[in-house]
């Protein structure tokens, strides 16, 4: 969102992400025949802002409306509440990937680059890759959980202001961990194909087929914060196991073809930054954004910080 608000404003942008895609927790995993969303579910519209970014991507057949409610799994009947889920053809990752693809020929965009320090001089920035070359920028987004960026500004000996490390040390994100099972009978979720119990320990479960992102059954489900932390170092098989009783009674008689586990230790911001940005007084410029910046729910305050940073870089 960054890159295509600054190369609107003709800015040369260079985005760097670590993984095999780009996306981070817009991430979508192939399991047998099957396609299961891990880490962001859906998404939701608050601001016409972000509504607007929305309508294009419905209309360039990307995002969908999959639901308006979820049922508790006390009964088998959703009471909708008016209120619509976005979902994204082929997984949530696509949307990333889609964002990716339609930058304009001023952005370049690179996967698999481990960055290791972000070292300044008092005019720009060096970007230190692993086993690559160093890169060069005037200005600089970081967009990593804030731990991992702070740690990367530390191994470059750059310091902030002792206001903007304070600011940033007292945000904290909750890990979560994701199982997902990939079964050979179609589980008997209520519709739309999902469960979320907000107070329970497992808050979410959902089946990616009946989504429409799944050729295949697989369920995906997300343990509460205080489960993922307390058994966040566990072996897998046990914590398929503690699953089990979870999926099983929409499943009986259903056969698991494979299950695996996925940890987020930074799955979601705990205590926010109360902005959708910060900028780094006393450094070349230099912007924070993510999920952990801003008032608005997940995806759509990412997007917003975003653009926040992107401005801020501007201005």
């Amino acid at each position: 969102m960054a890159a295509h608000a600054l190369t609107r404003a003709g800015a040369r942008v260079t985005v760097l992400d670590k993984g095999r895609s780009v996306g981070g927790r817009l991430a979508t995993r192939r399991i047998g025949a099957g396609h299961a969303d891990h880490g962001a579910q859906f998404f939701t519209v608050r601001t016409s802002e972000f509504a607007g970014y929305v309508q294009e991507w419905a209309s360039d057949g990307v995002a969908y409306e999959w639901a308006r409610g979820w049922s508790s799994g006390d009964q088998h009947t959703t009471k909708p509440d008016g209120h619509p889920r976005y979902a994204v053809k082929g997984g949530m990752n696509a949307l990333a990937v889609h964002l990716a693809e339609t930058l304009p020929s001023t952005a370049e965009v690179r996967v698999n680059v481990k960055v290791t320090a972000l070292h300044t001089d008092g005019r720009g920035w060096r970007i230190a890759q692993e086993d690559a070359d160093d890169l060069h920028a005037d200005g600089l987004i970081v967009t990593a959980p804030v731990p991992q960026s702070l740690a990367l500004l530390e191994a470059g000996n750059t310091y902030l202001t002792d206001t903007d490390r304070a600011a940033l040390q007292a945000i904290t994100y909750d890990p979560c961990l994701c199982g997902l099972i990939l079964l050979d009978r179609a589980p008997l979720l209520p519709d739309p194909g999902a469960v979320q119990r907000p107070n329970y320990w497992v808050s979410w479960m959902a089946d990616n087929q009946r989504k429409g992102i799944s050729a295949a059954p697989l369920l995906t489900l997300h343990a509460d914060p205080a489960y993922s932390a307390a058994k966040y170092g566990a072996p897998d098989a046990e914590i398929l196991e503690d699953f089990a009783p979870v999926w099983r009674p929409y499943a009986a008689d259903a056969v698991i073809l494979e299950a695996q586990v996925k940890r987020w230790r930074y799955s979601q911001p705990a205590v926010m930054h109360p902005h959708p940005t910060l900028r780094a007084e006393g450094l070349p410029p230099l912007a924070f954004a993510g999920d952990a910046f801003g008032d608005k729910s997940r995806m759509e305050g990412a997007a917003l910080s975003g653009l926040a940073a992107a401005a801020a870089l501007l201005h």
